[in-house]
């Protein structure tokens, strides 16, 4: 009789069922009263007296395991229901690709991540401004070319209201709003009336950084500026600032880096200089601070600007502005590993 319960354990360990009416012919065939277990407990009572308690145990594990599979079978056919309730008819056959960080987010966080460790916080502003915070406060003269209809967007016929062309209109928000000491960071996309083709764009992405307190110096901007190109580009990086002008800085400088590829011994991606230009700096310039009512005879401060395409380029040697912006999968599939 072990034989038999041995066969009759592994022939239910072998059930399967594709519905419920499968299931519960199943059930009466091994478990009601007339099934095939109920026939081996009628073959029991002819079993002799010593081999009845080692029978009976037998019997009613092949019972237990009987039950628990039929249970099983039920959960799995019952989940399959729940399933096919939840399946969309309407998705693709094809699998759904994970979407991957746009390149200028990473290099955005990458930019905002350093600044940060340096005691930076974000400060952000309305992309439609007024003529105040974008150019007036900053020192920009009324004949100034910026103002031009060729560089900005005004909107409507008012020429106060206009898509902001650089994210300095938050620093002037800031400055009005916050007693020194002030040291924060403006991400965010500005737009010029510009021709698009591969090296420019009508909008793009900056970010510019501002430190406003007592005694700050030249010095502690050149400090910020080599812990951010070495952070951003390689513990090797050199830098060097060039006197320039920008209405709203002065002393004002042009930062370049050391090129990555040649290590400064020039190649065709530095055009044979050996450095490559990321970023526009200067001290705040007094008239700054007064329009915006910051005592520049206690006050003293720098601001730094970059574009985040720019940074990009460097990173990642992408050639064409365009192609962040087309929005083409295989482009954005390039920066998975970056993650």
């Amino acid at each position: 009789m072990i034989e038999k319960i041995q066969a009759l354990r592994a022939e239910i360990e072998a059930l399967t069922a594709a519905n419920a009416e499968e299931l519960e012919a199943l059930r009466i065939k091994y478990l009601s009263k007339k099934g095939e277990i109920s026939s081996l407990m009628n073959d029991f009572r002819s079993v002799p007296a010593e081999q009845k308690r080692e029978l009976g145990q037998a019997l009613n594990e092949l019972k237990n395991f009987a039950t628990e599979r039929i249970n099983t079978l039920r959960e799995e056919i019952e989940a399959g229901k729940d399933a096919a309730g939840m399946l969309d008819l309407t998705r693709d056959a094809s699998p759904v690709k994970l979407g991957t960080r746009h390149p200028l987010s990473l290099v955005r966080e990458q930019i905002i991540d350093i600044f940060r460790r340096l005691g930076f916080t974000i400060a952000e502003g309305p992309e439609i401004e007024d003529d105040w915070h974008v150019f007036e406060a900053l020192n920009f003269a009324a004949d100034h070319p910026a103002r031009d209809m060729q560089d900005t967007f005004f909107i409507g016929r008012n020429p106060d209201v206009l898509l902001r062309t650089h994210t300095s209109s938050v620093q002037t928000r800031v400055m009005t709003k916050q007693e020194p000491p002030i040291r924060i960071i403006c991400p965010g996309r500005v737009y010029r009336n510009e021709a698009i083709s591969a090296r420019a764009h009508c909008f793009f992405h900056q970010l510019e950084a501002l430190y406003i307190d007592r005694d700050v110096t030249f010095a502690d901007l050149r400090q910020t500026l080599l812990y951010f190109a070495r952070e951003m580009f390689g513990p090797d990086t050199d830098i060097r600032l060039r006197p320039s002008y920008f209405p709203f800085t002065e002393p004002s400088a042009e930062m370049d880096i050391s090129c990555d590829l040649c290590g400064g011994k020039g190649c065709s991606f530095c055009k044979g200089t050996g450095w490559v230009e990321i970023l526009g700096c200067g001290m705040v310039d007094p008239n700054v601070l007064e329009a915006c009512g910051i005592d520049s005879k206690k006050y003293s401060g720098f601001a730094l600007g970059m574009g985040i395409e720019r940074i990009t380029n460097l990173k990642y040697r992408v050639k064409d502005l365009r192609l962040f912006s087309e929005n083409d999968v295989r482009f954005l599939d390039e920066f998975t590993a970056a993650h």
